[in-house]
């Protein structure tokens, strides 16, 4: 079967791996990796954004990756997961100790290590969020949540955003709102009203995404849809949207939360890909001052070793006994409960939420200082260590351009993800080294430079670019 190549308007959750871009960047990887690559499409199925794939990797650490040719690249993608970096050793002892003496927990029994990651979540989080629950991964939890939401309202619609994502399976699709995964499925989940997400830069009401003029009417649509509904279970969406890293504006939040109470929906916040300090506060949603019914987190969670998802919840929606709300085969799996454990810890020790708050202030302020009157950058957004640039030229989206930088930054060491197809979106370990960030904007900032015919400065700290590990 042919495959054509994703449109612009596809490009909502990563880069085009049909591109020419990529069939280039392939052609010039060694023997051995593509002979990898074709074994990889020859027995997996082909789907978008992974076949064919990027690389081959070999190893990986702290905030790196290698690949097979010995190439050190930096990871400011990670999945959003490797908050706490690659093979961080106090994850991995913690994980070793576990298989040496309970390496899995069947149902309808418990362990130490999942009882105490639970307590530790219902620590950590903000108010009476104290009710856990585990999944296998973050689509899964995404589940959960649907089904507590309805267990507790007796009623199931949904109201989420439009571009959102919540996972790839099909009750979290219906949710969700990117066209790339819901185009060509079939019918999805009844009573899933999507409304326009609060993102100031694309405002339906005011195209100049000036936010202090229109009284929030992006929040007073959300209270416009739960009252002719009449019957919303909840509203779930981002807190803030990861791949654009998108805030939405002020007092958006808490109108949302006044309008759920109004009407007797929860409201469920899905922090999966941003949990556990990316964004400089531990939750995402204590930027807003507002306290969900149920959030979800996912990704970072397993340590970056171990898929391990959870959802918490307000003790007064511990109303769930008599179904399954979950059921999962690796609900407690205490090999991976140990790595949560571990992560939370060291981030805690460490003191990495706010080493994302001050590293995340000092890219965004040099990218704006460096590249902020570039002709190709229309923004530098960020909250965080989840920062990145918009790319437009002349009036329009810089999707080929966006490549071009991609690539030339592959090839220099440094893998980040593109979002929308003009959006660079920069995630790397909170874990890493100072020097090792002003490096990966060293590169950044050559190749946007290169891309938009435009120089920046020199680099203010000079490095090898496309360093290989000896």
């Amino acid at each position: 079967m042919n495959e054509s190549p994703l449109k612009p308007t596809d490009l909502s959750e990563g880069d085009a791996n049909l591109s020419d871009h990529r069939r280039q960047w392939t052609s010039r990887l060694d023997e051995t990796t593509r002979n990898w690559i074709e074994r990889d499409a020859a027995v997996f199925l082909h789907q978008s954004l992974s076949t064919p794939c990027l690389n081959v990797l070999g190893g990986c650490g702290d905030g790196a990756m290698t690949d097979l040719s010995g190439r050190r690249i930096l990871d400011f993608h990670g999945n959003s997961l490797h908050q706490v970096g690659y093979a961080n050793p106090a994850v991995i002892a913690a994980v070793k100790k576990q298989l040496d003496t309970l390496s899995f927990c069947p149902r309808r029994y418990t362990n130490p290590a999942a009882i105490r990651l639970a307590e530790k979540l219902a620590d950590i989080a903000p108010g009476d969020l104290n009710r856990v629950l585990f999944a296998p991964g973050g689509t899964s939890a995404v589940g959960m949540a649907l089904k507590l939401a309805r267990v507790a309202t007796g009623r199931f619609k949904t109201i989420s955003m439009w571009d959102a994502f919540h996972g790839a399976s099909l009750d979290a699709i219906s949710v969700g709102g990117e066209a790339l995964f819901r185009k060509g499925i079939g019918p999805l989940l009844p009573g899933t009203e999507h409304v326009p997400p609060a993102d100031p830069r694309h405002c339906l009401w005011d195209p100049a995404g000036r936010c202090d003029g229109c009284g929030l009417k992006c929040a007073r649509y959300v209270d416009y849809v739960m009252e002719k509904e009449g019957d919303v279970a909840a509203v779930i969406a981002e807190p803030i949207r990861c791949t654009r890293v998108n805030p939405p504006p002020g007092g958006y939040w808490k109108a949302v939360r006044d309008a759920c109470d109004r009407h007797g929906a929860l409201l469920i916040f899905d922090e999966t890909a941003v949990c556990l300090g990316r964004t400089g506060r531990m939750f995402a949603f204590e930027h807003e001052a507002v306290l969900p019914d149920i959030v979800i987190l996912g990704k970072g969670l397993g340590g970056g070793v171990f898929p391990l998802a959870a959802i918490i919840a307000r003790e007064a929606l511990n109303v769930g006994r008599e179904i399954a709300l979950g059921h999962y085969t690796h609900e407690k799996n205490p090999a991976a409960c140990a790595a949560g454990l571990a992560a939370i810890g060291y981030i805690e020790e460490h003191h990495l939420v706010e080493r994302s708050d001050v590293l995340g202030r000092t890219a965004v302020g040099r990218l704006k200082a460096r590249l902020g009157g570039h002709p190709l950058v229309e923004d530098i957004r960020g909250r965080g260590l989840l920062f990145g640039l918009e790319l437009g030229a002349n009036g329009r989206p810089a999707f080929r351009e966006a490549e071009q930088i991609m690539y030339e930054c592959l090839e220099n060491g440094l893998s980040f993800k593109i979002s929308g197809g003009n959006f660079l979106t920069l995630t790397p370990a909170l874990t890493l080294p100072e020097e090792e960030l002003f490096r990966a904007l060293d590169i950044l900032e050559a190749a946007v430079s290169a891309a938009g015919g435009a120089s920046v400065p020199p680099p203010v700290h000079p490095i090898t670019l496309n360093q290989r590990k000896s």
